[in-house]
């Protein structure tokens, strides 16, 4: 009889545990690595909700700008 996936998947796992329990740098390294990843998400998705906000105002502000430019009376020469 061959085992089951769920037999293999806990004997992974198993294993997995053992080698971490002999090697906890291995474990200190594989955190910090994933705490960096999520912070580089949450810097990036920042960094992307404000730019987004500073394009926004950009066009706002030539908006503004073209409807003051608009209302400009400008003289004829003599």
């Amino acid at each position: 009889m061959s085992p089951g996936v769920s037999e293999e998947a806990g004997q992974t796992a198993r294993s997995f545990i053992e080698v971490m329990k002999t090697q906890p740098a291995t474990l200190a390294m594989i955190l910090s690595n994933v705490a960096m990843l999520i912070f580089i998400f949450y810097a990036l998705h920042a960094g992307a909700q404000f730019r987004d906000s500073m394009i926004k105002t950009n066009f706002e502000q030539q908006i503004r700008m073209a409807e003051l430019l608009s209302k400009c009376v400008v003289p004829d020469k003599p």
